[in-house]
């Protein structure tokens, strides 16, 4: 194929952030406390940042709790021990 090359036009890079079970982490980190962890969204982080937003404000004016919405399943702890969470309403 000589003489054929191919020009760009538009490129796109992201770089792709799981968990064990593809949700999130939204937490203070467990030996260092305070270093507050909310990540793990894998490229939707767009769409999930009011409420992670919300969450982490929460977090760090509440004692450490949730005062809005329970999000504790979106706990470190869980990576930690092994025990994904896995969606159910995902076709």
């Amino acid at each position: 194929m000589h003489g054929y090359y191919i020009y760009p036009i538009l490129s796109y890079a992201h770089c792709e952030d799981n968990t064990l079970d593809q949700n999130a982490i939204i937490d203070f980190h467990p030996e260092m406390d305070n270093v507050l962890m909310v990540n793990g969204f894998s490229g939707h982080g767009l769409q999930h940042s009011p409420a992670a937003g919300r969450a982490a404000a929460e977090l760090l004016t509440c004692d450490g709790r949730f005062a809005t919405l329970d999000l504790s399943v979106f706990s470190f702890e869980r990576c930690c021990e092994n025990r994904p969470v896995f969606e159910q309403g995902i076709v």
